[in-house]
């Protein structure tokens, strides 16, 4: 019986273990959380990895090691690395980290960024706007997710209450990037090296918050997406990666910029567990263990709405043709992702009349 090590059970992990089981596979968490979505598929969680007794439950009889989160302290994978395959590598966890890195890594590999400036006190932010100019986004470079740690400099004025509201850890400074839509590549490569790629996806936020995806992303071609899959190629290598990357792009007109990337498995790519061949937690399974990776072709065009804050009415949901739900066991409150629903089509104009159908299943919720 293959055993595979999570650090983290959240959503991601429970999705992991839920495609896994199917092929034979179990699974065993770390995490810290008191509520975790993945817990009730686990073998066992264990909740405090202080000290060695509790890491050696945890790795005792693992055959491979990776994580659904990228907020891992990137010590303790280092630790575990040297007694178990951890998989993506630390390296990949560590670039993505820190803001600056990850930056410094995509320009180092000619991937177009924001420009961008490092920032530790309030002359080096004047500083930095000076060069950069208005508007800005201040953000820490590291722990930032789903719009927090982070704010707008729309013009001088705005640069002290910024400042106030970040100071105190290092933080980045980034250009505004006049984008027309925000895309993601979904990328996965094996133990031997072998990589493929998942169709580009249009994403919506609101609130920093990832509220939609579209699979594929409308209106992209063959020449964009080949842009994108490079890109993704270089930053693999690089890294000597194993498992699913997804990397977050501006698109404006027909260049790609990056924004930021996610050493996992990621949210614009729960729609593949209806809409792709092989969806993107199988293959981050299949990578980690040396095994074939499986096609990432679309099945038919797709949409992803997350889940925000509340529950809409599920059996509504389901009383339509292809539309699927997923529940995360979360407790609700503002903001917080607790499921997502897919929805599949034969066609792009199908797919738009459905979604306007789904939307008005629980407006307030499938934004």
């Amino acid at each position: 019986m293959t055993m595979i090590g999570v650090l983290g059970g959240g959503q991601l992990g429970r999705m992991l273990a839920l495609a896994g089981y199917p092929l034979g596979l179990r699974f065993r968490f770390l995490d810290p959380a008191a509520e975790a979505p993945a817990e009730h598929l686990a073998e066992r969680l264990i909740q405090d990895f202080r000290d060695s007794h509790h890491l050696d439950r945890f790795t005792a009889g693992l055959d491979v090691i990776t994580y659904e989160f990228e907020n891992v302290p990137v010590e303790l994978a280092r630790k575990l690395e040297q007694t178990l395959p951890v998989y993506p590598p630390p390296a990949a966890l560590e670039a993505s980290q820190d803001r600056l890195s990850e930056k410094t890594l995509f320009q180092r590999l000619g991937l177009p960024t924001a420009p961008f400036a490092p920032v530790q006190s309030r002359d080096e932010l004047h500083s930095a706007l000076d060069h950069l100019g208005f508007p800005a986004i201040l953000k820490t470079r590291r722990f930032g997710y789903d719009g927090k740690g982070q704010h707008a400099i729309q013009a001088p004025a705005d640069a002290e209450t910024a400042w106030g509201e970040l100071a105190g850890v290092p933080l980045l400074l980034e250009g505004f990037v006049p984008f027309e839509r925000e895309l993601s590549q979904l990328a996965v490569r094996g133990r031997d090296g072998a990589t493929a790629f998942y169709p580009l996806v249009e994403n919506h936020h609101e609130g920093g918050i990832l509220r939609r995806s579209l699979a594929p992303a409308p209106g992209t071609n063959g020449t964009l997406q080949n842009l994108a899959c490079e890109y993704g190629t270089r930053v693999l290598q690089a890294l000597n990666y194993v498992g699913v990357l997804a990397i977050e792009f501006f698109c404006r007109g027909g260049e790609l910029i990056a924004n930021e990337m996610a050493p996992r498995v990621h949210n614009s790519g729960h729609w593949t567990i209806e809409g792709a061949q092989t969806s993107q937690f199988e293959n981050h399974l299949r990578a980690v263990l040396g095994w074939p990776l499986g096609s990432t072709a679309l099945v038919q065009p797709c949409a992803m709405f997350n889940l925000i804050g509340q529950l809409p009415d599920c059996q509504a949901l389901l009383s339509l043709p292809d539309v699927h739900v997923h529940l995360y066991g979360k407790t609700p409150r503002p903001g917080r992702k607790l499921g997502h629903v897919t929805v599949r089509a034969a066609n792009q104009r199908q797919l738009r009349e459905k979604l306007q159908r789904v939307s008005g299943v629980g407006r307030r919720e499938l934004k």
